[in-house]
């Protein structure tokens, strides 16, 4: 069993800056995929970021430019840097962690933390 805990949502301005990170228990953290999701109201959680055990990174259109994200394996923590935000980007933003296996995918979830980017 894999523990997320999310940390740095919080309320910023449009055009604002913030960084949120996730932490990972355990001592496999440099195997997972790690991603970054957000659901904002009345909408479907949606991939924002993800980087993979080999590092490669993947980006939504929307947040192309603005979000990086990152992994710091000694610390077993995952990072999204966030700039330009836009009042669009307001949602609990979650952080996950996938184990890719031969015949099965262990899916790990933290518990989100909110963004509010509103004037």
């Amino acid at each position: 069993q894999v523990q997320l805990v999310e940390s740095g949502g919080g309320l910023v301005q449009p055009g604002g800056s913030l960084r949120l990170s996730c932490e990972a228990s355990g001592n496999i953290f440099s195997l997972y995929t790690m991603g970054w999701y957000r659901q904002a109201p009345g909408k479907q959680r949606e991939l924002v970021a993800h980087i993979t055990s080999g590092g490669s990174m993947q980006y939504v259109d929307s947040v192309k430019g603005r979000f990086t994200i990152s992994r710091d394996n000694a610390k077993n923590t995952v990072y999204l840097q966030a700039h330009s935000l836009k009042p669009e980007d307001t949602a609990v933003y979650y952080c996950n962690a996938k184990l890719f296996g031969t015949h099965t995918t262990m899916d790990y979830w933290g518990q989100g933390t909110l963004v509010t980017v509103s004037s």
